[in-house]
């Protein structure tokens, strides 16, 4: 007991003074009352070469730099990442007296604080799950209104028991509730705290945070949730649970008697002893006592209590996120952003040297031809010039998932063009999937003009059943996976787990919205008709000789993908940590830098791939550009099995099928986007480079 009270002191006592001496400016007695209060290890979020993110609390944060226009978005990335609000996001003015809620959200598995340590869960649990045992509010949990993105990642929120009040008992201890724990659900809690779990509050719209220091820049930042519990050190074998909760509250007074709230801190500890309630309600949170440990074999008593104090800060409302948006070290961005230019710059003067220089020599030279003299004889690809536009094999099934990889293409591309505006507020909880939803829905017309227009131009003349194909295959598809993969969550118990109601409106979105706009995108399409090819297609096809193994179908597409993966790879890293591993990534000034230079790579890549097989007399580039495009997908899943093996320690075979189902969907949907950009760009540049040339 007092080598844990010890510990605790030591490691709260810096926090304490990271506290004063980097960011608050807290009154004495304010400060003396936290000092005496016990709490367990707090560590670092782990890092990856020296580089430190904070965790996610589902919210999709932005990258606040991004002020200006797209035309500074290179110049905005040299600063430092600010948040800031659109206009008609009001702060919430409060007076002394006034209710604060205090909101809970689910509890989800994070990564613990050493190096090594490995994410062992994907499942979230409701705050108000049975088995936690956690106090309850007057008239039971009432459910928080939420869009249709918090949902899908998972948010539930509810209403809690605290009672807090603007300016109010500051740093009185506060009983909460006593509950009773038989031993099974002691187990189940004891298993949560193994697996890391962590709190998530909400306070005013900012989620409850710990304290960290990065470090490599010894900065501070707030760590957004905090630990169910403790199962390091001494606790490895039998875990403590947090049963005590410091809550710090941090204000901004902009003028006399109103307050702003810009930021929460809560300091969690494992209080033991006698867990009944006192006589008169009297509490003492600072005694030292032995940390509380549930028996698996024996009923326990769990006694929740709470203390709030309020810290003056000079933050203002505007700018309350910064201490949660933090950016760590962004040079391994930059480096591998550097990287990724140097293959792209690579690649261009490739395909450059390629139609510039040789293509134009040999056209030239083609069309010099004097028609009086003796007919030369062709080679290279310009034999293949009555074959190279020969309807290829399967021209439904690719113009469909043409038309699906321009639809997310859109989505991708106008969802990243709101976030670097600023219109994805971390305060907007859900706001990146809500976005991306939407964009889904209205961007079907896209799909199916694309997808009706190359139908056509492939020699396609059934335009109705391409059209219903466009329109419902590959949501089908993808709609039967995340449905398979919810009923594990239901299986599993979780409060991830999309309700049907939410699957019901997605359903609506689809057939009611999604599938009458890529009716009406056919119709223009298939209106507007095929694009006219240069030159004609003989009648008899061309005979095609050996090929040797390097531009064989699976080693194009393997080649082909490691310069787009590559392009990507480190923010693949970070990508799939918030995903998995409950982290926050709000970067997205990288991200759409990395996406330009991902989709630049896999159009010159793809065009140079191309040409190479028309030399060789391949005239069925069709099928190759769409699947050398997509071959970073190969790669992503590849890496995806070693994130799982190096990242995760997934002990639950449903933990295991939900990684493995979630990536799919990935790179289904990498092989469906990257394909549409290898597709369409090989296509522009065959049709360049045969209208360029004389055919006799």
């Amino acid at each position: 007991m007092g080598a844990y009270a010890s510990n605790a002191r030591r490691r709260l006592d810096l926090a304490t003074a990271l506290l004063q001496h980097s960011i608050l400016s807290q009154t004495p007695s304010l400060w003396a009352s936290l000092s005496t209060a016990p709490s367990p290890p707090h560590t670092a979020l782990g890092c990856l070469s020296g580089y430190c993110i904070a965790r996610r609390s589902t919210a999709v944060p932005i990258m606040a730099g991004m002020r200006r226009s797209l035309g500074f978005l290179a110049l905005s990335l040299l600063t430092s990442a600010h948040a800031f609000y659109l206009p008609g996001a009001a702060p919430h003015d409060y007076v002394s007296g006034e209710r604060v809620e205090l909101f809970v959200n689910a509890l989800t598995p994070m990564i613990a604080g050493h190096d090594d340590a490995k994410l062992k869960s994907l499942i979230n649990y409701d705050y108000y799950n049975p088995a936690f045992h956690f106090c309850q509010p007057e008239g039971g949990p009432k459910k928080q209104p939420e869009s249709i993105g918090s949902i899908l990642f998972g948010d539930r929120i509810f209403n809690s028991p605290y009672d807090i009040e603007m300016m109010q008992e500051n740093g009185t201890c506060r009983l909460l509730c006593v509950e009773h724990v038989p031993p099974e659900d002691a187990k189940f809690i004891n298993d949560r705290i193994r697996e890391d779990y962590a709190i998530n509050w909400l306070v005013d719209g900012l989620p409850a945070a710990e304290m960290k220091e990065d470090k490599r820049t010894k900065e501070v930042f707030f760590d957004m949730g905090f630990n169910l519990g403790n199962d390091e050190g001494e606790f490895e074998e039998m875990p403590a649970l947090h049963n005590h909760y410091d809550i710090v509250l941090r204000y901004h007074e902009p003028r006399d008697n109103v307050f702003r709230i810009v930021g929460v801190l809560v300091w969690p500890s494992s209080r033991g002893g006698p867990q009944e309630a006192p006589p008169g309600n009297e509490l003492d949170c600072g005694s030292d006592v032995p940390p509380l440990i549930l028996s698996e074999t024996a009923n326990n008593t769990v006694r929740y209590t709470y203390r709030v104090m309020w810290d003056k800060s000079d933050t203002v409302w505007a700018t309350r996120w910064d201490n949660y948006l933090h950016i760590f070290d962004p040079r391994i961005h930059w480096f591998s952003l550097i990287n990724a230019v140097i293959v792209v710059v690579f690649l261009c003067v490739m395909v450059s040297m390629i139609l510039v220089r040789t293509v134009s020599r040999d056209i030239s030279r083609y069309n010099a031809i004097d028609l009086s003299e003796d007919v030369q004889e062709d080679w290279g690809w310009k034999l293949v010039h009555g074959e190279v536009f020969r309807t290829p094999q399967n021209p439904m099934v690719l113009s469909v998932l043409v038309g699906n990889g321009a639809q997310l293409c859109a989505m991708v591309a106008v969802t990243l063009v709101f976030a670097l505006l600023g219109f994805l507020s971390p305060s907007n909880r859900g706001s990146l999937a809500t976005v991306m939803m939407i964009c889904w829905t209205f961007f079907g017309c896209i799909g199916g003009y694309i997808s009706s227009r190359v139908y056509a131009s492939l020699g396609g003349t059934n335009k109705r059943r391409n059209s219903f194909f466009t329109a419902t295959i590959m949501p089908t598809i993808v709609f039967v996976i995340v449905f398979l993969l919810d009923l594990f969550l239901v299986a599993a118990g979780s409060s991830g787990a999309v309700p049907f109601g939410t699957l019901l409106l997605i359903i609506v979105l689809w057939f009611g919205i999604s599938a009458p706009l890529s009716a009406v995108g056919s119709y223009f399409g298939s209106k507007h008709g095929a694009v006219p090819n240069p030159v004609r297609v003989n009648q008899i096809p061309r005979q095609i000789p050996p090929q040797p193994t390097y531009l064989r179908p699976w080693a194009t597409t393997i080649l082909a993908g490691v310069l787009p993966f590559g392009a990507a790879f480190v923010e693949l890293y970070f990508v799939l940590s918030s995903l998995f591993a409950s982290r926050a990534y709000y970067a997205f000034g990288f991200l759409a830098l990395t996406a330009a230079i991902v989709a630049l790579t896999t159009a010159t890549v793809t065009i140079l791939f191309t040409y190479f097989i028309l030399c060789r007399e391949d005239y069925r580039w069709h099928w190759r550009a769409f699947l050398t495009g997509g071959g970073s997908a190969f790669w992503l899943l590849a890496y995806g099995v070693v994130y799982w093996a190096s990242r995760l320690s997934l002990d639950s075979f449903s933990s295991t099928v939900l990684y493995f189902g979630y990536l799919l969907l990935l790179a289904l949907f990498d092989f469906l986007i990257t394909g549409t950009i290898g597709f369409l760009a090989t296509y522009w540049a065959v049709r360049k480079l045969y209208s360029a040339i004389r055919v006799d």
